[in-house]
């Protein structure tokens, strides 16, 4: 049902949480497989997506080509795009699962969703709910760190990722923010070792 598309460049260490979070929505079945969009890594990042059963693509080409070029290889009727270090915190399944089959059950696939963004686990629930309304109302829209879960239909009517500089960016502004929902999901980034 679903192929997620993960961007990745030297980025060994920041995938692996990336795809711990996923395992579980392949358990369920709602995730079909995992394809890495990597820019010709030289680091571990081909080994970590070996062993995790991911379809891996290495390529020089810009960002929009390697993200278009993936999501061409997959047969599933939605794409949730990622970058590697993106965590999918709990209940991100239910929230994608709810979104597709809503989306489904409309004529068209007309909307697409992003991830809120991570409130700090101190704010009470109603509180960061607020604040993430605020965020998204005065920080000009979703951004490509919020991922993107998208029907293929309607990736390819906009033309899917540009080929130029910004891509993921230039994708959320051609869909524009009222065929943009945000998931009652966060998504967190992983922390990098230095």
């Amino acid at each position: 049902m679903l192929s997620a598309i993960i961007s990745t460049h030297e980025s060994e260490r920041s995938l692996v949480p990336t795809l711990a979070a996923l395992v579980p929505a392949a358990a369920t079945g709602l995730l079909a497989n995992v394809v890495i969009a990597d820019a010709e890594s030289r680091d571990a990042t081909a080994e970590v997506a070996e062993i995790a059963g991911c379809n891996f693509m290495a390529s020089g080409e810009p960002l929009g080509v390697r993200l278009k070029a993936a999501a061409a290889t997959t047969r599933s009727p939605w794409f949730m795009f990622l970058r590697a270090g993106a965590v999918p915190q709990p209940g991100w399944i239910d929230a994608a699962d709810h979104f597709i089959r809503t989306e489904w059950a409309s004529d068209e696939a007309a909307k697409a969703a992003v991830f809120r963004k991570y409130a700090a686990a101190f704010q009470r629930p109603g509180f960061a709910e607020f604040v993430t309304l605020l965020v998204a109302t005065f920080d000009g829209g979703p951004k490509p760190e919020q991922g993107l879960l998208i029907a293929r239909s309607l990736y390819e009517a906009i033309g899917g990722h540009s080929a130029g500089k910004d891509a993921e960016a230039d994708l959320l502004h051609r869909l524009g923010r009222r065929r943009i929902i945000t998931l009652p999901a966060a998504l967190s980034t992983a922390r990098q070792d230095t």
